[in-house]
């Protein structure tokens, strides 16, 4: 017989929709609530910081606002491309992404210690953290790789290794940075993918506990770093001019604020008592000028978004595109989980910024960027219920109009 011909490859989805659906206004509107309340919290947090650094209290506010600004533009156009068009830079993005790490870490500058960033001083270019680009990668590799063997993702060798194998690459240059808490956050995103991906819950717990003890492993080869923050964890007041002053200020901020807060603007540890307070900490000078009740309507939100994001995820035409979306409400569910409960003190002190909160121009913009991929699926959801209701109702019209006539010659017959 004649050797069977491979398949030929499907011709690439065109970048934009031939006819687009609408996208979900209440979605819309929570995002364009967290963006503006994000840039008003960050002019107030900033000031302070702006003036003493820079002697210019618009410094952050002036550059944050551009790039909003500029990424509700992206947001927009990128809701206009066809999301399945991005799957052929899946692997060329990764690797993309692999590169650049390497460049961060062998050529870059130190900024606070940490080589995290596209960074050269003296090159006035806007600065870049890869390990957002990679968070978006991870997450478009993910979904292609569950999308193209959904039949197959309940074993191991699709549902865990597969996964593992492109993380733990990223994990591992960014150790070299470091960025500990783009790893863990990064574990959170795969993990779930994986879940709601469909990889089987025997294998997907095995998974789990195999990340933890690797995660274990590596904590016990950095005992002296992991006792500070642990100690710091257990007695933030213990070295209040040290080790855990960050934490120690950053609860005074917090119980500051009372029920109702002291009002927008007139924080008083924002003025260099409270370290980052235009970044990681943003949120404890929020709870400071708004108190319990405007921390708590920070929290619905956010907690809002990511609901109609999963109701976005759930009418979804396609697997690719509902874990898409989980992918990038995930990145966004625990970012923000983990900063709060930093910040709290609830977990040990680690950096980790607030989305569309926290002082970061191309962050947002690479996050708004993401928020225009969910709206692209959300547009392709909205257009396949709206094809599927008038081909119903079209039937039931059909339906109904031959009826009378069935129900005419019956009697006729008689």
């Amino acid at each position: 017989p004649a050797p069977r011909r491979p398949a030929p490859k499907a011709p690439p989805a065109p970048m934009f929709f031939r006819k687009a659906g609408p996208v979900n206004g209440g979605f819309v509107a929570t995002l364009l609530v967290l963006v503006v309340f994000g840039l008003l919290m960050l002019f107030s947090a900033s000031t302070a910081s702006a003036f003493y650094k820079f002697g210019d209290s618009f410094y952050y506010i002036r550059s944050q606002a551009l790039y909003a600004a500029l990424g509700l533009g992206v947001m927009w156009a990128v809701s206009r491309v066809d999301y399945h068009w991005l799957r052929q830079f899946t692997w060329p993005l990764y690797g993309v992404v692999l590169i650049l790490l390497v460049v961060v870490i062998a050529t870059c500058d130190p900024i606070n210690g940490c080589r995290r960033w596209l960074y050269w001083e003296g090159v006035r270019l806007p600065t870049v953290q890869v390990s957002e680009i990679a968070k978006f990668s991870m997450i478009l590799c993910t979904a292609h790789l569950f999308e193209k063997y959904k039949n197959r993702v309940k074993g191991f060798q699709y549902g865990v290794l597969a996964p593992a194998v492109l993380l733990v690459p990223v994990l591992v240059l960014l150790v070299f940075e470091p960025h500990y808490s783009a790893m863990v956050l990064m574990c959170c995103i795969t993990a779930a993918m994986m879940f709601c991906g469909g990889t089987g819950l025997g294998w997907f717990g095995a998974g789990l506990a195999a990340a933890g003890g690797g995660g274990a492993w590596f904590l016990m080869t950095r005992m002296d770093y992991v006792q500070e923050r642990l100690a710091g964890w257990l007695d933030p007041f213990s070295d209040v001019l040290d080790s855990t002053h960050q934490t120690a200020q950053s609860l005074y901020t917090i119980g500051s604020g009372g029920l109702f807060g002291v009002g927008l603007g007139n924080s008083v540890q924002k003025h260099l008592w409270l370290p980052e307070a235009q970044n990681d900490f943003i949120f404890s000078v929020l709870c400071e000028e708004l108190g319990f009740v405007g921390a708590l309507l920070c929290i619905l939100l956010f907690a809002l978004l990511l609901v109609q994001g999963i109701v976005i995820a759930v009418r979804s035409p396609d697997r690719f595109g509902s874990l898409l979306v989980v992918g990038v409400m995930a990145q966004v569910g625990f970012q923000f989980m983990f900063n709060v409960a930093v910040v709290t003190n609830t977990v040990p002190n680690t950096g980790i910024s607030l989305p569309f909160f926290s002082s970061g121009g191309t962050s947002l913009l690479l996050l708004l960027g993401e928020m225009g991929v969910v709206l692209s699926v959300c547009r392709a959801g909205n257009k396949k219920r709206a094809e599927q209701r008038a081909a119903e109702a079209e039937e039931r019209a059909r339906q109904a109009g031959r009826a009378p006539q069935e129900k005419t010659v019956f009697h006729a017959g008689r």
